[in-house]
């Protein structure tokens, strides 16, 4: 099969160019027009398949709630908006309920690559490990009776549950003693990001130094930057080259900081989130229970904490996100897809299959109209949306 358009997103820019899919891999790319092809696209844009590193659900499904049909159910729903890959995100709960969420994930996983077309739509490239390991002040939603000392003997029963699927831990390194859950990480190929966390900067770049590799949705969860004290974002900012996550929706951060972020970070080590909530999909209004804390969904699709009032999470479309960054923030095209495609793939050591519309990379495609909207999605070469 042949594809074509006169905007494909190959080497960091837009080319005239065909994209051959053959086993479920990219085969070959070739100048526009070489070939017979078997859909044209146009103008319209083709760009990889958006990777979601940090999503806790959507459509009436939590990661947490370990249900097969609703995992199943996410999958299938969320190439609409152009996402071929996600880390399933759990959300601070006691070791029980997280046990039975990391079972889910993997059992779902397992059938997945056993039986591909028995569970359509994105795939299941790992799951986001977010707490329990998290500092009291800066919990945001997560609940703050199971944040826990950071265990590694208890970390590598999570880890058995998994099936080894966890890719990312978010933990305060400050309560991390002589960072050993984040070398225990590093020595297992699973990447430990810093966050709801009251580090300092100097705290910070120590557990940089000892491995860690990330920070999660920066500027939320941790303390404000401050040029005396700079923190987990000043950190951030000066260490380019560690990865970092930020929800793109304009309410978590303004299009002001999303634009100074990733001037900082520069194209290669940030990486858009959504943080979605299990409120995704539903109508204003609707209020549910979120690591066991009662949320309600606002009309401009930011999710609160109902007691405390403060931000718990998002409903953000990454086609959205794409937007936002290119047409409210001001970032570059390069940045701005490299956010959503190459560099969480990077982050997760998946970079020799997905991220980019190279020869040899998995089919994962997405159609993108001048607006955005998503007009087709292609998952490891079949046509899912």
């Amino acid at each position: 099969m042949i594809l074509q358009s006169k905007r494909v997103w190959v080497l960091n820019e837009w080319m005239e160019a065909q994209v051959e899919i053959s086993g479920g891999k990219i085969s070959a790319v070739y100048p526009y027009g070489e070939h017979a092809a078997d859909e044209d696209f146009g103008e319209r844009r083709v760009v990889p398949g958006f990777i979601d590193v940090h999503t806790h659900g959507a459509y009436g499904f939590d990661t947490n709630d370990a249900e097969e049909e609703g995992l199943r159910n996410w999958l299938k729903n969320i190439v609409s908006e152009g996402v071929t890959g996600i880390l399933p995100t759990t959300i601070t709960q006691s070791e029980e309920v997280l046990t039975k969420a990391l079972q889910n994930v993997a059992k779902t996983a397992r059938i997945q690559k056993s039986d591909p077309a028995s569970v359509k739509g994105a795939k299941i490239l790992g799951i986001h490990f977010e707490g329990p390991y998290l500092d009291q002040k800066y919990k945001g939603a997560q609940p703050e009776q199971y944040c826990v000392t950071p265990d590694v003997e208890q970390f590598k029963r999570y880890l058995a549950a998994s099936d080894g699927l966890i890719k990312i831990v978010t933990l305060a390194c400050e309560h991390d003693e002589e960072y050993r859950l984040t070398r225990f990480l590093c020595e297992n190929g699973i990447v430990p990001s810093l966050g709801h966390s009251s580090a300092t900067f100097a705290q910070a770049a120590m557990a940089f130094a000892n491995g860690a590799n990330s920070v999660t949705h920066v500027y939320n969860g941790m303390a404000p930057y401050h040029h005396r004290e700079p923190g987990i974002v000043g950190a951030s900012f000066r260490f380019r080259n560690v990865f970092g996550e930020i929800i793109c929706d304009g309410l978590h951060s303004t299009w002001a900081a999303l634009n100074t972020y990733f001037t900082a970070k520069g194209p290669d080590y940030g990486v858009m989130i959504t943080d979605s909530l299990k409120v995704k999909g539903l109508p204003a209004g609707t209020r549910t229970l979120f690591g066991g804390n009662l949320i309600e969904l606002f009309e401009d699709g930011s999710a609160h904490l109902v007691d405390a009032g403060n931000l718990a999470g998002s409903t953000l479309k990454v086609n959205q996100g794409l937007r936002n960054l290119v047409e409210k923030a001001g970032v570059p095209w390069q940045t701005a897809i490299n956010s959503c495609t190459i560099n969480p793939a990077r982050l997760i050591g998946m970079e020799a299959s997905k991220g980019s519309i190279t020869a040899g990379k998995d089919a994962d495609l997405v159609v993108l109209g001048d607006d955005y909207s998503v007009q087709a999605a292609y998952v490891c070469g079949e046509r899912c949306y």
